[in-house]
């Protein structure tokens, strides 16, 4: 059954971000074995929390609590990209696929401050 997207997945902001927590998560599989439970874990709980604290935010009641959960996805996007960069220094990421990953959260970054302002914006004028 085909159904349309409800609720969060017509975000284009949460689209992008679970496009990059996808990413991430195939990026990591050829990091060493070693890291499975350092530097793998903590870049992969990174990425998926961005999308996951949108859903999460979405849930809740209100803008207020959606804009919050919003701010936290814009500061585990800053751990993603940390943590890209780090990866990156220690080869486990090739040039490229670093250089794919980081364009692609600046895109992530850019949709969550303005979904961000938004959500402010609104909350201003309706308190209004």
């Amino acid at each position: 059954m085909d159904e349309e997207p409800v609720g969060y997945r017509k975000l284009t902001v949460w689209q992008r971000a679970d496009d990059m927590a996808r990413r991430v998560y195939l990026a990591t599989r050829d990091f060493p074995k070693e890291e499975t439970y350092g530097l793998t874990a903590q870049l992969r709980r990174a990425a998926l929390s961005v999308p996951t604290n949108i859903v999460e935010g979405y849930g809740r009641q209100g803008r207020k609590e959606l804009r919050h959960f919003v701010n936290i996805s814009l500061g585990s996007l800053a751990e993603t990209k940390y943590l890209l960069y780090f990866s990156s220094c220690l080869h486990y990421l090739p040039s490229e696929q670093h250089t794919e990953l980081n364009n692609l959260t600046e895109e992530v970054g850019r949709l969550l401050w303005s979904f961000y302002k938004s959500l402010a914006t609104q909350a201003r004028s309706e308190s209004a």
